[in-house]
């Protein structure tokens, strides 16, 4: 398969949570780019087409947008850079 992604991604897997309207939800970090990511969540029917990515290790905040679902993998575009979570 051919390689379209501008940014090659790192192959990780981090906890991180899915964090929208209130909710929050917990998922891996299955790999990350610049431009995005793939995560895994039990359930993609809660998740919504636009939330923000909280990387457990580090606090960092993403703004993301759902591009892709695959049973339990959800592939997302970066919308900001990253930020700190607030305290």
């Amino acid at each position: 398969m051919e390689e379209k992604r501008k940014h090659p991604r790192t192959e990780i897997s981090e906890p991180g949570y899915v964090s929208a309207g209130g909710s929050v939800m917990s998922c891996t970090i299955r790999n990350i780019s610049v431009e995005g990511a793939a995560i895994d969540v039990e359930n993609p029917a809660f998740v919504p087409p636009h939330f923000r990515l909280v990387v457990a290790k580090d606090s960092s905040v993403r703004e993301c947008r759902v591009v892709w679902i695959q049973k339990n993998r959800i592939g997302v575009n970066f919308a900001s850079r990253p930020k700190d979570h607030p305290e």
